[in-house]
């Protein structure tokens, strides 16, 4: 059996194995609220350091393809839990806090999860071409896309902790 075969079957099980988690954590929900949740069409579009993506308006949860092969179930328990938990607070609450007090008692008493809201996952295998800028006191890693914008001057970024204009230290 070729790699891609087995990668293609191990794929299709581990979105077997979202769609069942998904489906238990729907029946939650529907049980706690005596009501019943749409649910949401998922896709597996998010590409990047981020694991999953809730759209709220379009009732729609994208997930990382490559953090959910590489992570498989810690991805399942973590990271689709998060994003229906921000499906389901949208559909009953509206627009609140994305981690606040309702996606909070949804993950921690509706589904029974801890209420992280960030992944630890290996990030080697998705992330970018980096660039390195400098304020007064560090240096910071941009990505592609913050990179484009500040070449472009359409964008600038303050360090959190210094204030300053990042400057590329190709430019120091």
């Amino acid at each position: 059996m070729t790699e891609s075969v087995s990668n293609t079957a191990l794929m299709r099980q581990l979105k077997m194995q979202v769609q069942r988690q998904l489906k238990r954590n729907l029946e939650q929900a529907n049980t706690h609220f005596n009501k019943t949740f749409i649910p949401p069409a998922v896709s597996y579009a998010v590409r990047g350091v981020k694991a999953g993506a809730a759209y709220l308006q379009r009732n729609e949860i994208r997930f990382n393809p490559v953090l959910l092969a590489e992570n498989g179930q810690s991805f399942i328990q973590q990271v689709v839990p998060h994003e229906l938990a921000h499906a389901l607070v949208y559909q009953q609450f509206g627009r609140v806090q994305p981690h606040g007090k309702e996606w909070k008692m949804m993950m921690e008493q509706v589904f029974g999860v801890p209420a992280e809201t960030y992944h630890c996952f290996d990030t080697q295998n998705v992330v970018g071409k980096q660039f390195a800028y400098q304020c007064g006191c560090q240096t910071h890693l941009l990505s592609l896309r913050r990179h484009n914008a500040i070449v472009r001057d359409s964008c600038r970024y303050l360090c959190k902790q210094c204030k300053q204009i990042l400057t590329s230290k190709e430019n120091l």
